[in-house]
């Protein structure tokens, strides 16, 4: 069955050498509103998850060219992929196969030959949580939207955030944060300026000196994203680079004054790789420094209470270690 571009049926890829195999799944299948895809080696297999991303595979281990554990691997190891529910179908029985595929990231394990009840019951239960992972996708693109389209109107901020984003990721990676951190960490510096949604435009935009009311006005923005942010779940690990961000490691930043290592990490971070970026960009009433440029003059006021020291010098020792994109 072919997949239609306006179909909302779930898309399942049945990964079988067998085509006997494949044509047995496929008819327990059939009586369901599912797209059904098919795969007859490991290397056809991950083709067909990159022309058209299943909400579902079912993978066989022993396979020619590439088997189901090295398919299992590579798309549980992608970002793009690792949230696609796999089923391990497979006629080895050993206790051993069952924990290698689990090690590797499958969802379930079924051993042929399976119950049809049993496929059908573990397809939709993975099915239903493919479904809240796409709506929860959908939800995080709304709010990462929110931001690209705030910075779209001012072409000295546009990629703002995606570049804290990168030299955040540096000073992550300098010190040894794990996968996982470096992605919370560079997803609450893409979003730290998401509350200037809620900031009056004509205040955004404003060349000459804020009014002491701006000025309040526009240190709202940390709260404000904070409380568009906190209605995600899966935010829930970003929400102190959002909220923190404007806060001094000498106690005199805001919004709460938090000083030292009270501050959180990311939020440390953020700071760092805010004030870098606003440097190293133009602006219609100048144009920006080069990066060695920043890098020395935020050296030089390492002692001024702004950042964290250490951090601060991990930065620039990155900075100084590679030729730094910014554009």
């Amino acid at each position: 069955m072919l997949f239609h571009p306006d179909s909302v049926n779930p898309i399942v890829l049945v990964v079988d050498d067998n085509p006997t195999n494949v044509e047995l799944i496929r008819a327990q299948l059939k009586p369901f509103s599912y797209t059904l895809m098919c795969a007859y080696d490991g290397e056809e297999a991950l083709e067909k998850v990159r022309e058209q991303k299943p909400d579902l595979i079912l993978l066989d281990l022993m396979m020619p060219k590439l088997s189901g554990y090295e398919v299992c691997k590579v798309l549980k190891n992608d970002p793009e992929t690792q949230l696609i529910p796999i089923i391990i179908v497979t006629a080895l029985r050993d206790l051993e196969d069952k924990l290698k595929s689990i090690e590797l990231g499958a969802d379930d394990f079924l051993i042929k030959p399976f119950n049809k009840l049993e496929l059908t019951t573990r397809v939709r239960s993975l099915l239903r949580l493919k479904s809240l992972y796409n709506d929860l996708d959908k939800s995080e693109s709304i709010v990462f939207t929110l931001v690209e389209a705030l910075e779209a109107k001012d072409p000295y901020t546009r990629g703002h955030s995606e570049r804290v984003a990168y030299f955040g990721g540096l000073i992550g990676e300098a010190i040894s944060l794990s996968s996982r951190e470096l992605d919370h960490l560079r997803k609450s510096c893409r979003l730290h300026d998401v509350g200037k949604v809620g900031v009056r435009e004509d205040i955004l935009n404003k060349e000459s000196k804020l009014t002491p009311e701006e000025f309040a006005h526009i240190r709202t923005h940390p709260q404000q994203g904070y409380d568009i942010c906190k209605q995600l779940q899966s935010f829930k690990p970003l929400l102190s680079g959002i909220l923190y961000h404007h806060e001094r490691f000498d106690g005199k930043g805001w919004p709460h004054g938090l000083k030292g290592t009270d501050i959180p990490l990311y939020a440390r971070i953020c700071a760092i790789a805010d004030t870098f970026d606003a440097m190293t960009s133009d602006r219609s009433y100048r144009r920006g420094m080069t990066p060695l440029q920043a890098s020395a003059i935020i050296e030089r006021e390492a002692g001024c209470g702004q950042w964290d020291p250490e951090l601060l010098a991990v930065f620039v020792k990155a900075i100084r270690a590679q030729a730094v994109p910014v554009t």
